[in-house]
C-alpha cells in the first residue's frame, strides 16, 4: 500500500517539478543574457574580488642576504634529482671560454679567444660553487670602487697594472681608483677631455662601446653621466678582468674581435672606443674597423687613445720606427675616410673621429660593400673586410636609419625601426602597447619582491628582452639590465639599443659570455616554452644557477604545464621558488615563479659548506 501511495504522490508532482525547471532555466538564461550584455553587475563584481584577492604578496621567501648555510627544502610529493655542488675547480667556470678549450683552436685573428662552446657529453651537470668567503658585492655607488677579495681572489692585475691605476688590493678587498693604460691619472678626467668633443653631457650619447675593456673603468665612470658601457675583454692572461668589472656593478661581456661578428646589431652604438686595446685596425684589409663601422650609428664617435696615436713622443718606448708608426696611422686615417668617417680631434694621446649621418657627403668603393642584405644576422657569422652599407636618406641632411630623441625621452620614444616599419609584425600601436604592458607587470613583481627597484639588485638579465619593456619599466641609476634577444626569436635588438638600452644576441642552448655569480637577478619571460623543442630546461636553469649570485632571486613567466617541469627540476637546485598566479587572476594560464638562490660556498672533496 506505501509504495502505490508514494508512486502516487510522485506522478502528481511531476508536472508542477518540471514546470518549476523550466521557469528557472528560463530565468537563469534570460539572466546570462543580460549580463553578458554589459548591463549586469556579476562580472564587475566577480573582477573587484579577483583585485582584492591579492594572490602575489607572500612572506615565506627571503630575498634578504644572510650568507647562512640553508637546508635545501624538496616536496615530499616530487621525485626530482637533486644536482650536487661541481668541484671547487669549477669556480671561475666559463663554458664557452675555458682555456683548455681555447687551446685547441688556431691563434690566427683570435680564433682561439672567441666562443668554443662544449658539446653535449662534456658539459657539466652540477651547481657551480661560489668561493669560500663568498660576499654580497658593496652596494653602487661604493662597489664601483671596492669589491671583496674573496670574490674574486686575483691578485695578478695589482701587480701587472701596478703604475697604471687599474685596481689595487688593500687588506681584504680590491680599490679601483678609476685608472686606465691611457689615463692612469683617472677616468673622469678622460672623459672630460672627450667631453669638450662628444656631446656626452646631453643625452644626445647614450649608448657606448669599449674594445678591450680592461676593469671597464671607462664605462664605469661614464654610468654617472647617463651613458652605458658595453664593454669586452677576452678571457686570457689578463686575469679576470670581465669579472672584476661585473663584481663593481658594470655591465661585461667576455668577447674579442676575431673572425666572427660582434653579437650586437648594426647602428647600436652612439660611440665606441679604443683605449690602448691592441687590436690591429689595418689588419685583414680593415676588417676590424669595418665592424667597429656596422655597428657604429651614423653620427656616432670613435675614439683611439694608444698606439699609434703620438707615435712622435713614444716610439722609442714602443720600440718600433717612426716611419712603421706614421704609415700606420695614416692607414687608419685613409680607412675611416672611406667609412665615411671624418677625424674632429687630435691632440696627445687621443684622436676622436666621426661617423657622417649618411653617405650623401662622401663617396664609398660600392665594390667593396658587404653583399648581405641583414647586417643584424650575426650569431656565429664570420667578419668580412667589407663596408656595411648606409640606409637610404632622401636628402644631405636626413639621419641614415632614422634620428633618435636624447635620453630619456628616447626610452619611450617609437624607436626609428618601429616607426619605418623594418620589423614584420611590430607597429607602433604594439610597440606602445607593449610598454604599458610592462609596467603592469613590473609593478606586480615589485609586489612580489620588494627589493626590486632598490639597490639591491644591480646587475640585472631580461633572458628573452623583445622590445626592452622590462628594462625600460625598471630604468634607473639604481641598476642595468643585459637585455639578451635569443637568436631563435624574433630579431628586436635593433630596437632596444635605439631606446638607449644594452643588450646581446645569445643562443640558450650554450652558455652565456660571461663568469659565474655576476646577476643579482634574471628574469625568463616565455624562454622555456621557446626552447622546450631546442634544448634541455635542465642545460638552461643550470646555466642560470652559473650565472646568478648567491641569494639572488629569479622571475620565470611561463605557461603552467611549462612552469610545473621547471619548478621539478629547480626543486634539486638549491632554489628555494613558489608559484604565482599570474597578476590578472588565478585563470589565466600564464603563470609565475619567483625563485631565491640559497647561499653555500664550494669547500674541499666535492661538498658544500654546510656537508663540513
Amino acid at each position: 500500500m506505501g509504495s502505490k501511495h508514494n508512486s502516487s504522490a510522485s506522478r502528481t508532482r511531476s508536472p508542477l517539478s518540471i514546470f518549476i525547471v523550466i521557469v528557472l532555466c528560463g530565468f537563469f538564461y534570460i539572466l546570462g543574457a543580460w549580463q553578458k550584455s554589459g548591463s549586469g553587475k556579476g562580472d564587475s563584481i566577480a573582477s573587484e574580488i579577483t583585485k582584492l584577492t591579492d594572490c602575489n604578496i607572500f612572506t615565506n621567501l627571503n630575498f634578504e642576504t644572510h650568507h647562512n648555510d640553508l637546508e635545501i627544502v624538496e616536496p615530499s610529493e616530487m621525485k626530482i634529482q637533486v644536482f650536487k655542488p661541481c668541484d671547487v675547480k669549477y669556480t671561475d667556470y666559463t663554458p664557452c671560454q675555458e682555456q683548455e678549450q681555447a687551446m685547441r683552436f688556431p691563434r690566427e685573428n683570435m680564433i682561439y679567444r672567441e666562443r668554443h662552446c662544449p658539446p653535449e657529453e662534456e658539459k657539466l651537470h652540477c651547481l657551480i660553487p661560489a668561493p669560500k668567503g663568498y660576499m654580497t658585492p658593496f652596494p653602487w655607488p661604493k662597489g664601483r670602487d671596492y669589491v671583496h677579495y674573496a670574490n674574486v681572489p686575483h691578485k695578478s692585475l695589482t701587480v701587472e697594472k701596478a703604475v697604471q691605476n687599474w685596481v689595487q688590493f688593500q687588506g681584504n678587498v680590491f680599490k679601483f681608483p678609476g685608472g686606465g693604460t691611457m689615463f692612469p691619472q683617472g677616468a673622469d678626467a678622460y672623459i672630460d677631455e672627450l667631453a669638450t668633443v662628444i656631446p656626452i653631457k646631453d643625452g644626445l650619447v647614450r649608448t657606448a662601446l669599449d674594445t678591450g675593456c680592461g676593469v671597464a673603468s671607462w664605462g664605469a665612470y661614464l654610468l654617472k653621466r647617463n651613458v652605458l658601457a658595453m664593454s669586452f675583454a677576452p678571457r686570457d692572461n689578463h686575469e679576470a678582468q670581465v669579472q672584476f668589472a661585473l663584481e663593481r656593478g658594470v655591465p661585461a661581456v667576455i668577447g674579442v674581435l676575431g673572425s666572427i661578428h660582434l653579437p650586437y646589431p648594426s647602428r647600436a652604438f652612439d660611440m665606441a672606443q679604443c683605449s690602448r686595446c691592441l687590436i690591429p685596425w689595418t689588419a685583414n684589409n680593415g676588417m676590424y674597423l669595418m665592424e667597429v663601422d656596422r655597428v657604429l650609428r651614423p653620427g656616432g664617435y670613435w675614439i683611439l687613445s694608444g698606439p699609434p696615436i703620438n707615435w712622435k713622443t713614444y716610439y722609442k718606448t714602443w720600440k718600433r720606427s717612426k716611419e712603421d708608426l706614421q704609415a700606420e696611422q695614416r692607414s687608419i686615417e685613409e680607412l675611416a675616410e672611406s667609412l665615411c668617417w671624418e677625424k674632429k680631434y687630435e691632440k696627445g694621446d687621443i684622436a676622436i673621429f666621426r661617423k657622417k649621418v649618411n653617405d650623401k657627403s662622401c663617396k664609398r668603393n660600392s665594390a667593396n660593400i658587404c653583399k648581405s642584405k641583414d647586417a643584424d644576422n650575426v650569431w656565429y657569422k664570420e667578419m668580412e673586410a667589407c663596408t656595411t652599407p648606409f640606409p637610404e636618406v632622401s636628402n644631405a641632411k636626413e639621419v641614415a636609419g632614422g634620428e633618435l630623441r636624447k635620453f630619456p625621452a628616447r626610452l619611450l620614444a617609437v624607436p626609428p625601426r618601429i616607426a619605418n616599419g623594418e620589423i614584420e609584425g611590430l607597429t607602433v600601436e604594439s610597440y606602445q602597447k607593449d610598454n604599458k604592458l610592462w609596467k603592469k607587470h613590473v609593478n606586480a613583481y615589485k609586489r612580489m619582491n620588494r627589493l626590486i627597484g632598490t639597490a639591491r639588485y644591480r646587475n640585472i638579465m631580461d633572458m628573452n628582452a623583445e622590445l626592452g619593456g622590462f628594462a625600460a619599466a625598471l630604468e634607473s641609476p639604481k641598476s642595468w639590465v643585459m637585455n639578451v634577444v635569443p637568436t631563435n626569436a624574433k630579431n628586436t635588438l635593433g630596437v632596444i639599443y635605439e631606446r638607449g638600452l644594452i643588450g646581446i644576441y645569445h643562443d640558450w642552448c650554450e652558455g652565456f659570455s660571461t663568469y659565474p655569480r655576476t646577476y643579482d637577478l634574471i628574469h625568463a619571460n616565455g624562454v622555456f616554452s621557446l626552447y622546450k623543442n631546442t634544448c634541455k630546461l635542465e642545460d638552461i636553469l643550470l646555466e642560470m644557477d652559473r650565472i646568478l649570485r648567491p641569494e639572488g632571486a629569479v622571475i620565470i613567466r611561463d605557461e603552467v604545464d611549462v612552469l610545473n617541469k621547471v619548478r621539478k627540476i629547480v626543486g634539486g637546485m638549491r632554489w628555494d621558488s613558489k608559484l604565482m598566479d599570474h597578476e590578472d587572476g588565478p585563470l589565466v594560464p600564464e603563470k609565475i615563479l619567483i625563485a631565491v638562490k640559497q647561499y653555500w660556498v664550494g669547500s674541499s672533496g666535492n661538498s658544500t659548506s654546510s656537508d663540513e
